[in-house]
């Protein structure tokens, strides 16, 4: 059966080449690979017993959750009827390609499983939408302000270098932020999220300040929801949309749990987190007006 050439997806600086692009080829892999398997009604459990793996270990490769190897992709697309070799040397590519580490495995101690899937697919994005109650978003915290948040979200006091190494990923995942290709952040505050004090005042007023100041960049839109506005469309809590440049990959909503994570990429799903974002920068303060409401919060520190 013939396909088309997977890596024509990933054209461009953004989505053709880095860490970040690894975890994109992965899912693009994926997707062609289920999409293979769909065509000639094979079931997950025929191909899983093809590269002798389970049905499990087939629905996770064609989610993009884990690497590829080679030797298991041929055998696939062998299964698959894809022999001709033109069309299977660009899969192969998107396999080999796929295995390149990102540079957060530097920080695998610190950094649980499920969320280095999103760290991957946040700095392959080429528009990231949140919505945050709870404290800033992570990639608008200051270093104290972060130092002040992990060191309040878990209940058995974490070591001093712990807490500077989750910290420095913090700010590792800002320089995405800044460059050419960086992505455009759209970012919804629930002024929950700016009267919850983490660290002291000092530190307070340093992160609304710094707020104000990197929702002038061009590429960062902040909007805060007033208390004054009362109930409003989000009251399932934070979550965030990611968009990528590549014309095959589904916008995707992340969902954070406890101990887990959850990633929505059904087209009807996004649709509804969608519109609730539209619906949140319709009501809340527009940038201008955000920056004002930053600078009173703070006089009241």
């Amino acid at each position: 059966m013939a396909t088309q050439p997977a890596q024509s997806s990933t054209a461009g600086p953004k989505g053709a080449g880095g860490a970040s692009g690894s975890m994109v080829r992965r899912i693009l892999l994926g997707s062609q690979l289920r999409r293979l398997r769909e065509a000639r009604g094979i079931t997950r459990e025929a191909a899983g017993y093809s590269i002798r793996a389970s049905e499990s270990k087939i629905s996770r490769m064609e989610l993009g959750r884990v690497s590829f190897k080679a030797r298991d992709v041929e055998d696939l697309l062998t299964l698959y009827g894809v022999t001709d070799d033109t069309e299977r040397e660009p899969l192969l590519s998107l396999a080999r390609d796929s295995s390149i580490a990102g540079w957060w495995h530097n920080y695998s101690d610190v950094l649980p499983g499920w969320f280095q899937t999103y760290v991957g697919l946040e700095g392959a994005a080429s528009r990231i939408s949140t919505y945050e109650v709870q404290f800033v978003h992570g990639l608008l915290q200051t270093d104290a302000y972060a130092h002040a948040v992990v060191s309040a979200g878990h209940r058995t006091p974490l070591a001093e270098d712990e807490v500077a190494r989750r910290v420095a990923l913090r700010l590792e995942r800002q320089k995405l932020l800044l460059g050419e290709y960086a992505p455009h952040l759209l970012c919804v505050l629930d002024e929950a999220a700016l009267r919850r004090p983490f660290g002291d005042r000092a530190v307070m007023d340093a992160q609304l300040r710094h707020l104000a100041e990197v929702s002038e960049a061009p590429n960062i839109s902040l909007y805060v929801v007033p208390f004054e506005l009362g109930g409003h469309a989000a009251e399932s809590g934070a979550f965030t949309l990611l968009r990528f440049p590549e014309s095959d990959l589904n916008d995707i909503v992340y969902l954070e749990q406890l101990t887990s994570a959850l990633y929505l990429d059904k087209r009807d799903e996004v649709a509804q987190y969608d519109q609730v974002l539209r619906r949140l920068v319709e009501i809340g303060l527009s940038p201008e007006h955000t920056r004002d409401h930053l600078h009173r919060i703070r006089q009241l520190l």
